[in-house]
């Protein structure tokens, strides 16, 4: 069982508390096997918003974890605590994967654990990290950070969210994080490189004008989409849909879909025995080498090697690559070859 130990200290922000606590505190019904051990640490009793919170353990305790957490930081021009920083930093030395939300992340760059290295906080303090911290290098665009899986940080408030699905993903693979997220209602994955906020206010869910674009397209990922296809389908110009894109989801039509089919591959890889071939054709990526090529850039492992790392640990489900109960359609050879 992997242990999570959430860093809390009088001056925490309680929503990225709450959200990280909801992601690895509580296991989705769908999801077999043990959970996560989630610890809290600090000092004593602190105050987090209108809440009072009784830690697990002393900071100390901090050292003992697999993942630390360091939740959103109220004041980010504040010194955080010595007694903090410091742990935080003793963690990082044992081998513990470091996190932050929000401007959690200014408690990581205290430690000096973002000196060289790049790092994102809430776009409304950017600037002041960078003038802070000139070591760090401040990223404002992005929803989350991931520094070769030791360091991270994330952007404000739902980023938080992304940054801890992530994490799961990570350590349980694709299927299982889209169980949390469908647990907590949130969209199960959105990439780190992904704008913070676009210049077009999102609409109310449903009535944009990609609302039955994108399920449309979901549901047809073995397919050879292009751009001139959906907009045919929204019944508009590539170039009015490449705007709406930007506005909603803030990437374009092709990367989007290029997200979406690498993300139904983990889950094939996951959860059935089709070859890499199979998995290629069900995701529309034509062959075998082009969903090599792409998954190795977007995941950072070749298929293979992801699958022989997920199909060991308890998956949320099983189901065929035709994407029905049961075993693969047509293929019986799992795989990387």
């Amino acid at each position: 069982m992997t242990t999570v130990a959430l860093a809390v200290t009088d001056g925490m922000l309680h929503f990225e508390l709450s959200l990280a606590t909801e992601v690895f505190g509580t296991a989705p019904d769908a999801v077999a096997g043990p959970w996560y051990d989630l610890v809290l640490c600090g000092t004593g009793p602190v105050r987090v918003g209108r809440f009072l919170v009784e830690p697990d353990r002393g900071l100390d305790g901090l050292a003992d974890a697999d993942t630390v957490i360091v939740p959103g930081w109220a004041d980010p021009a504040a010194v955080p605590p010595a007694g903090l920083v410091e742990a935080v930093r003793a963690a990082h030395e044992a081998g513990a994967r470091v996190a932050s939300l929000c401007t959690g992340a200014f408690v990581l760059a205290a430690a000096g654990l973002l000196d060289g290295r790049r790092a994102t906080t809430h776009w409304a303090h950017t600037r002041e990290m960078a003038a802070l911290y000139p070591r760090v290098q401040v990223d404002p665009d992005v929803l989350y950070v991931d520094n070769g899986g030791t360091v991270l940080t994330s952007a404000g408030k739902a980023a938080a969210m992304d940054l801890c699905l992530h994490l799961v993903r990570l350590d349980r693979g694709a299927a299982v994080a889209n169980a949390v997220a469908r647990r907590l209602v949130v969209p199960p994955h959105r990439d780190g490189g992904q704008a913070q906020f676009v210049s077009t206010p999102v609409p109310a869910p449903g009535r944009h004008p990609l609302a039955e674009l994108l399920p449309w397209a979901a549901e047809r990922l073995d397919r050879p989409l292009t751009v001139e296809d959906l907009a045919r389908r929204a019944a508009m110009s590539s170039r009015t849909l490449g705007r709406h894109f930007r506005a909603v989801t803030g990437t374009t039509p092709l990367q989007w879909l290029l997200v979406q089919r690498i993300r139904r591959a983990q889950e094939l890889l996951e959860t059935t025995d089709g070859s890499v071939e199979a998995v290629a054709a069900a995701t529309g990526m034509g062959s075998a080498a082009t969903l090599r090529r792409h998954f190795q850039r977007v995941v950072g492992v070749p298929p293979g090697t992801y699958r022989r790392t997920f199909r060991a640990l308890p998956a949320a489900h099983a189901e065929g690559v035709d994407g029905s109960t049961g075993g693969a359609k047509g293929v019986s050879q799992p795989g990387d070859k």
